[in-house]
């Protein structure tokens, strides 16, 4: 690995992200967080800094040459999880963990911010480091910092996620569509109850329910464009309370993945089509609530491209890959509806160690040598990208 990064910030990289990991905090409530990120930030030279939102710090780094604004993103909520993972710095927070890698991300910028801002006088134009709250929660902080002005003035927006599904020493830099818009839809149906024994007598909102599920497959299946991208999941189903009673309701839950903003208009009126006229043939009636969630992140070519050079000049040993679309939905979306930008998805899984816990697995957990790594990419891309 070249070595960007001296002993002493490679070490304190993984310092802030144990003790990130050992205080988790959950979306819109990263106060303690938010907190600790600002006190590191003021130890750093040049950096005005800001709360943009009550859990948010904005760090700005302007350099000694005159150049282009690009901002440097990182999320910092925690999940409702319980961990499980059996490490020295596990979580003193019950019922909340980073199974996300959102610790990861807020050190790796912590680090970028350090080492940029004592080079600030060779630096071109100015740098924004954003340190996001509520990636997981929607509406989503980005939408809230995009709102609080965050991005006037950015020519170029750079996020990264660390991925235990992507083995350390890859990193992937995709054109266009990389991650889906994530939508979800809950559905109450109303029929009428009664005794198992006498189904005859009722209007049975679980059969209808089955039939509702089964049908929702077909909205991807059977409805779209097989080249276009599309998942209909649905993930939750509650109704009856014994086994001899048919209950009146039954509740589902689920959610759409899309990347074409076409099919993604399509979905909730594909969907409730089917389920109306489901609920019709069996006389029962029905409530549909459709939430628009994030949007699909599409990569700038060009800026992916230009990050392509970075990593292969600061990170030669490193394997650059173009990947796969994903269907995991990121809020960094919003950023890029006010400039072009690239979303960098770096390698964090090592089998040899066990670390291959999916995100959000109460067993996830991170090489840390892909700290340093992310490090790297973010200074990189500063570098060169404001100066050009």
């Amino acid at each position: 690995m070249s070595a960007v990064l001296g002993d002493g910030l490679r070490e304190q990289v993984v310092a802030w992200r144990r003790h990130l990991h050992q205080h988790p905090e959950l979306g819109f409530q990263e106060h303690q967080t938010a907190r600790y990120v600002e006190e590191q930030l003021r130890d750093m030279p040049g950096l005005h800094l800001s709360r943009p939102t009550e859990t948010s710090v904005l760090a700005v780094l302007k350099g000694g040459k005159p150049g282009r604004t690009v901002l440097l993103r990182a999320d910092m909520d925690a999940l409702p999880i319980e961990e499980e993972a059996d490490v020295e710095f596990k979580s003193q927070t019950p019922g909340v963990m980073h199974a996300c890698g959102h610790d990861g991300h807020t050190a790796m910028l912590l680090g970028a911010a350090k080492q940029l801002s004592a080079q600030a006088a060779d630096l071109h134009g100015e740098v924004r480091f954003i340190f996001q709250h509520a990636e997981e929660v929607f509406p989503g902080g980005a939408e809230q910092l995009v709102d609080a002005g965050v991005m006037d003035g950015v020519d170029l927006a750079v996020g990264t996620h660390l991925m235990t599904s992507v083995p350390v020493g890859t990193v992937v830099l995709r054109d266009g569509a990389l991650m889906a818009a994530p939508d979800a839809f809950d559905i109450t149906i109303q029929g009428k109850g009664g005794h198992g024994a006498m189904p005859h007598q009722t209007v049975d909102p679980v059969v209808i329910a089955a039939q509702v599920v089964m049908a929702f497959q077909t909205a991807v299946s059977r409805l779209r464009d097989p080249i276009d991208p599309g998942v209909v999941s649905v993930t939750q189903i509650h109704g009856g309370s014994a086994h001899n009673v048919i209950p009146d309701t039954v509740t589902l839950g689920g959610t759409v993945r899309t990347f074409s903003d076409e099919l993604r208009a399509q979905m909730p009126g594909r969907l409730e089509t089917l389920l109306r006229g489901i609920c019709e043939a069996y006389g029962a009636t029905y409530t549909f609530t459709y939430h628009g969630g994030y949007r699909s992140v599409n990569n700038d070519p060009a800026t992916t491209e230009r990050l392509r050079k970075v990593v292969r000049e600061v990170l030669p040993e490193v394997t650059v890959s173009d990947g796969v679309p994903l269907m995991g939905g990121e809020d960094f979306s919003a950023y890029l509806t006010r400039a072009p930008g690239t979303f960098v998805l770096i390698g964090a899984g090592n089998a040899e160690k066990g670390m291959t816990a999916p995100h959000h697995h109460p067993k996830f957990m991170i090489d840390e040598s892909a700290l340093e790594q992310g490090v790297q990419i973010y200074v990189g891309a500063a570098r060169a990208l404001t100066a050009s």
